[in-house]
């Protein structure tokens, strides 16, 4: 190396998946199909779902996938999609909807598939999963990685019904840790902030929204969908073989602010 050349530092972890089984519910869009990117791109072979009939109905490129439909509110459609994977060693539990058919929250019927939708669904997804997720010969373990959210410790006022689920999500990720840990199997959450996403589409769009959130997060920015894939990936890899029942909050600093 010349005297005086100073080589640019670089910082950027990489994950080695080749060849692990992943299944990401809810990987069609936003976080799930960067998480399910991220997967791919480590080596692993990765199964998604989503909710329109065909891979091929979307507008982006899904063909390094394969493809299942699956509406989290149908427990048929779950269990034909437990019964359609035959070998598996990571599950990530990513798909949620706010507001579930554009109803209110408050409504105690559009409550009930808020549940289901956004946690119910992850419980009965893992639960029938389970058998295959024991066979699992995966360095670290098999694991099963929750979304769980802000929600899941501050007041939403608009979405009631996902902020409980979430909630439940975070207590679910530990129970279901002491539980399957004699079946080497970890079981973690990731709880991201505010993400540009289909979802939070509608929010970002009114900065009286947004501004009370951006003013308390030390960061003062939205994060993008490729910045909680990396924790997921690092939750599911060797390297983090001794943390199981943690929920992981990727905020920009947000929780931490009084």
């Amino acid at each position: 190396m010349g005297k005086g050349l100073v080589m640019p530092a670089s910082n950027t972890t990489t994950f080695n998946f080749t060849g692990t089984k992943v299944l990401v519910s809810g990987g069609s869009n936003g976080i799930g199909l960067e998480i399910s990117s991220a997967f791919v791109s480590a080596g692993a072979v990765v199964t998604i779902t989503g909710t329109k009939q065909s891979a091929a109905e979307y507008s982006h490129d899904l063909s390094q996938f394969t493809y299942v439909q699956c509406q989290m509110n149908d427990r048929q459609q779950i269990a034909s999609l437990a019964g359609g994977i035959s070998e598996l060693d990571i599950l990530v539990n990513n798909a949620g909807q706010v507001m579930p058919s554009g109803g209110n929250e408050y409504d105690p019927d559009v409550f009930e598939q808020a549940l289901q939708i956004n946690s119910a669904a992850a419980f009965r997804l893992t639960q029938l999963l389970h058998p295959l997720l024991c066979k699992s010969v995966l360095l670290g373990g098999a694991s099963v990685i929750n979304m769980a959210s802000l929600a899941s410790f501050f007041a939403v006022e608009f979405v009631p019904g996902y902020g409980a689920a979430k909630a439940a999500v975070v207590q679910m990720t530990k129970t279901l840790a002491v539980h399957y840990a004699k079946d080497n199997i970890r079981v973690n959450a990731v709880a991201p902030g505010l993400v540009e996403s289909n979802m939070t589409a509608p929010m970002l769009s009114f900065d009286a929204m947004t501004r009370p959130h951006l003013d308390r997060t030390p960061l003062a920015r939205v994060a993008s969908p490729s910045e909680i894939a990396p924790a997921v990936l690092f939750l599911s890899s060797q390297s983090s073989q001794f943390i199981t029942g943690h929920t992981l909050v990727v905020d920009g600093g947000f929780s931490v602010k009084g």
